[in-house]
């Protein structure tokens, strides 16, 4: 029991590994996208100053502190739909391929990072209920296997888009 317990700890933190593996992806592709954008929207900085202020503000938060981290990188991920909301007003931008490829890039690395967090809950919640369940939550307790938090959506992220024709 002990064995199965610590197994499922680590399936926890591996899966954690797997986000963080993405979120660094994204953390790695905004200079790039960043310096794409500033040729064609030199006027728009301070947009750009926001996108590199939250990209910056993730190397502050704390090893370890998730919730910190995932609310950050919320954040970075908000500042960074205002860069591609730029691409509307500037049609030379749009159409730049470099963009585009960027776009795609982080496109693939938000779907990645979505599919990381549904597996993390996952995880938790069969490791929370191993500690939970009988006979194992006797060991659990003994040896200190504490439950873990699954992470949500941001309340401003669960509000409906407006949609008019």
């Amino acid at each position: 029991m002990y064995n199965s317990l610590v197994k499922s700890r680590n399936r926890v933190e591996e899966s954690w590994a797997q986000i963080d593996v993405q979120l660094k992806r994204r953390y790695d592709l905004i200079p790039n996208l960043i310096e794409t954008v500033k040729g064609y929207a030199e006027h728009e900085k301070k947009t750009l100053a926001l996108v590199v202020e939250k990209r910056n503000q993730l190397t502050q938060v704390p090893e370890g502190d998730r919730n910190r981290q995932i609310d950050a990188n919320n954040q970075l991920e908000g500042a960074l739909k205002s860069i591609f909301a730029l691409s509307e007003s500037y049609p030379d931008l749009k159409a730049d391929q470099q963009f585009k490829e960027l776009q795609q890039e982080l496109a693939n690395t938000e779907n990645k990072i979505a599919y990381a967090r549904q597996l993390y809950n996952n995880t938790v919640m069969n490791f929370n209920t191993r500690i939970q369940s009988i006979p194992t939550n006797i060991i659990a307790k003994l040896q200190h296997f504490d439950e873990r938090e699954m992470l949500e959506t941001p309340v401003e992220e669960r509000v409906n888009p407006k949609v008019e024709f």
